[in-house]
């Protein structure tokens, strides 16, 4: 298994992927109790760990707070130590730094810990400034109920911002976790990567299959059920074909891998840490078959291209 890498700028060590719970627990996009259940999800997480990634992120309004109760059940019995991230979601009726910190004693209640390794703060919306979180993260380090910190879904300036505020206090900022894949390059087109990468912060990408369609599982003729059918029409999924049969030629030249494994790999190779979601221990195998090998540069760049022109 691949070697551990920091956490931004600080002293936690975390494998070059980890596993993301939204899906536990969330019945409206997910289905949760209908395709999969709790036994599903607690042998995915052992899955995770026979494979080496002990690294979990889960938030408050996940399952409106089942995925850290699941995430809980898994924790007590887990034979090995697992990194534990979670969120904190700025409601607009939240309106004291303070409520940072009892959220968090929330989310520790329910995951049955008295820290946990990074907390961050889930979308910089008003009606506080990113500054105010930024001091609450800080206050959470400093009291000793977070070991790090970081942020989600921050523009460049917003992270600039939270960044120099926690430095003032002497705490890094850990991550930055946003949407990256193949099918969404936002951040390597409006300067976040490379800020980022200058400031020494860790991009965690939520949705590195771009919600399944990166699998290769769906074309025009089988659509994804529910929500993400209406999102991902047949259309749209025509135009990405192209992507996915170059994925799997390359895949094929690295042994047979999946072009699921390919994009995650991609993030890999980009510097990113992919948080890819796991309903089952198959789908848990199927994620860590992307880590132990790499893309050249070349197929890079031809994934690269491709991805551009969608």
């Amino acid at each position: 298994m691949e070697e551990s890498l920091t956490l931004g700028k600080t002293t936690l060590r975390i494998p070059p992927m980890g596993m993301g719970t939204w899906q536990w627990g969330d019945r409206v996009f997910w289905g949760y109790g209908k395709t999969y259940a709790d036994e599903d999800l607690r042998a995915a997480f052992d899955a995770s760990l026979a494979a080496g990634v002990n690294f979990f992120d889960t938030a408050e309004v996940y399952g409106q707070g089942r995925s850290e109760q699941l995430l809980a059940e898994c924790l007590r019995t887990s034979p090995q130590p697992v990194v534990v991230a979670t969120k904190f979601f700025p409601f607009p009726w939240r309106l004291r730094r303070s409520s940072l910190r009892r959220a968090l004693r929330g989310s520790l209640a329910r995951l049955g810990l008295e820290q946990v390794d990074l907390y961050q703060v889930h979308w910089p919306f008003p009606p506080l400034p990113v500054e105010s979180w930024a001091e609450a993260l800080a206050d959470v380090v400093q009291e000793g109920l977070a070991k790090a910190v970081g942020v989600s879904n921050y523009n460049a300036s917003q992270m600039r911002r939270a960044f120099a505020v926690l430095a003032r206090r002497g705490v890094p900022l850990a991550s930055n976790q946003v949407s990256y894949s193949l099918l969404d390059r936002a951040i390597e087109k409006n300067g976040l990567l490379a800020l980022c990468r200058e400031l020494g912060v860790t991009v965690l990408a939520y949705s590195p299959l771009a919600k399944g369609m990166l699998t290769g599982k769906y074309t025009p003729e089988n659509l994804p059920s529910g929500l993400r059918g209406r999102r991902y029409n047949a259309a749209w999924l025509a135009r990405v074909q192209p992507l996915i049969r170059r994925m799997r030629e390359i895949g094929a030249a690295h042994g047979g891998k999946q072009p699921a494994q390919v994009a995650l790999n991609w993030l890999i190779c980009k510097g990113a840490v992919p948080l890819a979601g796991i309903k089952n221990p198959q789908q848990a195998q199927d994620n860590a078959g992307a880590l132990g090998w790499r893309l050249t540069a070349e197929e890079v760049l031809t994934l690269d291209q491709l991805s551009d022109e969608l």
